[in-house]
């Protein structure tokens, strides 16, 4: 699967200290909704000219109602679908999803006979493959998971639990993304994507990182770490990390120092 950055991952939680999700102005609202009604081709370009925070909710209200298609269809939770999407299509502008349509960062593979198209991955010139439309790409994710013997133990897992489905995605080799399971459950709940699979509130995570047993009150960030995966690991939110140690945004580097208590 296509490599997901925490640069990436920064834009997705773009907010203010002591909110616990992403809080739109109606100025955003009225640029999604314009956008909303253009076709995924066209607003391509015009996604990219868009502050990331309204990119993200424009990506959402334009294919939440195809990724209920897709569950509906075939079983998989529409905000599983939604959040691998954001993550993989980097909310649609990523290189990787504007030159082939490509949003779920789905290799080739022997049984691949369709168009490919190469991107530097895991390896560099890697074979991915390549879409005439998004929604062709949105098909292929789903019959990608339920025709596949190493996802089937997914679609024994409610379709309402994303944490269950997320940690399975994880399990079952979809991404080599130590952190992709956290990742993909902290897009559905800071974007509330879990109402998209018919939910009325978020779901506790079962499968969350025990916290890690220590008197220190620092933490070193490792190669690999993600604020959301560290939150997690200390059993606190994102934004008290980003308040506690005055960022401007998710982004970190290995090696920075961070108080975590």
């Amino acid at each position: 699967m296509a490599r997901t950055s925490i640069l990436i991952l920064s834009c997705f939680f773009l907010i203010s200290c002591g909110s616990k999700k992403v809080v739109y102005s109606s100025s955003d609202k009225r640029t999604a909704k314009k956008i909303e009604k253009k076709s995924p081709k066209k607003s391509a370009k015009e996604l990219a000219k868009l502050d990331s925070r309204t990119r993200m909710r424009v990506y959402v209200l334009q294919y939440a109602p195809l990724a209920q298609k897709e569950m509906k269809k075939f079983g998989i939770p529409a905000s599983i679908t939604l959040a691998q999407g954001l993550l993989e299509s980097q909310a649609g502008i990523g290189e990787l999803a504007a030159k082939s349509n490509n949003h779920f960062g789905i290799k080739c593979h022997k049984s691949w006979r369709g168009p490919s198209v190469s991107h530097d991955d895991d390896a560099k010139g890697e074979c991915f493959r390549k879409y005439k439309k998004v929604e062709q790409s949105y098909r292929d994710h789903s019959e990608f998971l339920r025709y596949r013997d190493r996802y089937s133990k997914l679609f024994k897992m409610k379709k309402t639990d994303y944490v269950s489905w997320a940690h399975g995605l994880k399990k079952a080799g979809y991404a080599t993304d130590p952190k992709y399971a956290y990742k993909l459950i902290s897009l559905i709940e800071r974007y509330e994507l879990w109402k998209y699979d018919g939910s009325k509130a978020p779901i506790k995570s079962k499968s969350a990182k025990k916290k890690q047993k220590t008197s220190t009150k620092s933490y070193v960030v490792q190669q690999g770490d993600t604020l959301y995966s560290i939150a997690q690991q200390f059993d606190v939110s994102v934004d008290a990390l980003m308040c506690a140690n005055k960022l401007d945004s998710t982004a970190i580097a290995v090696g920075q120092q961070l108080k975590v208590k």
